[in-house]
């Protein structure tokens, strides 16, 4: 496999003149900008455009082997310089043929006219690697690209870009942990079926039809009167044979047979039916429900916000979504466009889990956000580990800079409360207050003191 490169700056006078020559035929069409580019919002519009005009099409998705190596070495401006680059000369090479874009980072995408077969569409991943076998000169530097592609066909009357997309996206993850072969094709929608997929559709499909589902409510804590002010939304499955568990195979399902959106749709519509029955009872607080990468690529969520909103006669002032940080990070064109939109109509916006895994500070510059609920990894053991509250310090001073909340997941403890109450955290939520409980559950706590600590009242309260 040959991996993305550095080649010493003395190449072969055939190698600069091949270079040359590329350049001279290319450049009239090259982008000035990355962001000229088609970025994921835009691309995915195309292709629902040709789907409904001929769902004979197929899709190639590129990701550029170990590019972030560029970035780290030599500077992401730099970085950025090499990418446009490489998205110069795929455009060019395709440029008849087939219409191009940005998915987001490193990874571009090629939408073709028809139906092609899997050797078709090798050949097209052959031309492409063939051609990057010529090194890209840039400054004083020349590097050499190499690719994982994943590509498909659209299966046969379908008209669904999400479908499409997600199948896609398999054939790309196949290629990028196959260590022998870069091209990987998915041939239909169901080929990832075993028995156990089979098994978690049907549980899937039951649970949305039955009402097996429920959403919980959490308390969100103002730390320093411990007045609740708020609630997070947070589903739970009935299943008929093991009782009440986490949703996490369901959730795996649903992301396996592209019903996230269904089911990200069916989270929204419930937490606006609990907000309406809470606002009718005078307790008026603000309701956070996560906020799925289906729902923000969702052309018409903003506009099924608002339906909801008048439906239940809700304000959506009283609801904040919660992203995740690699959600955030995947698109940031896409990203800010859609949570403006989501923003202007009332609702804010929340980075959950913050600081969980690899963390790009960088995208808090380019896109406006209300809250920032800190990672509860590091609340849990903030009263035992100097790093983690330095790492809480260091957030709280993010979200002030940032004009916005810092929340606190994760309290357990009197001590965790009395250090963040020290740092100057305002609000929080764990399992010191409560934990997430049904609706009548959380009136009844809503409308009495919280307390906590020890006493055998509060273990009775917290069973």
């Amino acid at each position: 496999m040959t991996f993305f490169y550095l080649i010493d700056d003395s190449l072969s006078p055939t190698l600069k003149d091949n270079l040359v020559c590329f350049k001279g035929q290319y450049f009239l069409m090259r982008h000035e900008s990355l962001l000229t580019i088609p970025n994921r919002y835009v691309f995915l519009g195309e292709i629902e455009q040709l789907l409904n005009k001929d769902a004979e099409q197929s899709l190639l998705l590129i990701d550029i082997v170990r590019f972030s190596d560029v970035s780290s070495n030599f500077g992401y401006d730099y970085g950025d310089k090499v990418l446009l680059e490489i998205a110069n000369r795929i455009a060019f090479l395709f440029n008849d043929s087939a219409k191009f874009g940005r998915i987001g980072g490193d990874v571009f995408g090629l939408i073709l006219s028809g139906a092609h077969h899997r050797e078709q569409l090798y050949d097209f991943y052959s031309h492409l690697v063939q051609h990057f076998k010529t090194p890209i000169k840039c400054d004083d530097h020349a590097f050499i690209a190499d690719f994982n592609v994943g590509a498909v066909s659209n299966p046969k009357n379908n008209c669904d870009i999400n479908k499409l997309f997600s199948l896609a996206e398999t054939a790309l993850k196949r290629a990028k942990d196959n260590k022998f072969d870069n091209f990987q094709y998915a041939q239909n929608l169901n080929v990832e079926t075993n028995g156990r997929a089979l098994a978690l559709k049907a549980d899937l499909t039951r649970a949305l039809n039955q009402n097996e589902l429920e959403i919980y409510l959490q308390p969100k804590i103002e730390l320093n009167t411990l007045k609740i002010i708020g609630a997070e939304c947070l589903l739970r499955w009935n299943h008929p044979l093991d009782g009440l568990i986490f949703p996490g195979a369901l959730i795996e399902a649903a992301e396996s047979y592209n019903m996230m959106n269904e089911l990200g749709y069916w989270v929204l519509e419930q937490a606006f039916k609990q907000a309406a029955h809470l606002n009718s009872l005078n307790l008026r607080l603000k309701i956070a429900v996560n906020m799925s990468p289906s729902q923000l690529y969702d052309l018409n969520f903003a506009n099924n916000l608002e339906k909801l909103a008048l439906k239940y006669q809700v304000e959506l002032s009283q609801f904040e979504l919660e992203l995740t940080e690699d959600v955030a990070l995947s698109n940031s064109i896409l990203v800010k466009k859609q949570l403006l939109q989501i923003r202007s109509l009332g609702a804010t916006i929340a980075i959950d889990d913050f600081g969980k895994g690899y963390s790009n500070l960088a995208y808090l510059r380019d896109i406006e956000i209300d809250s920032i609920k800190i990672d509860k990894s590091f609340i849990m053991q903030i009263d035992e580990s100097p790093v983690n509250r330095a790492i809480v310090e260091a957030s709280q001073l993010i979200a002030k800079a940032a004009n916005c909340e810092l929340i606190a997941e994760g309290i357990e403890t009197i001590q965790h409360l009395h250090i963040l109450r020290e740092i100057g955290v305002l609000y929080g939520q764990g399992f010191l207050f409560s934990k997430a409980v049904p609706l009548d559950d959380f009136i009844l706590l809503a409308n009495k003191d919280v307390t906590v600590g020890t006493s055998f009242v509060r273990e009775q309260q917290s069973s």
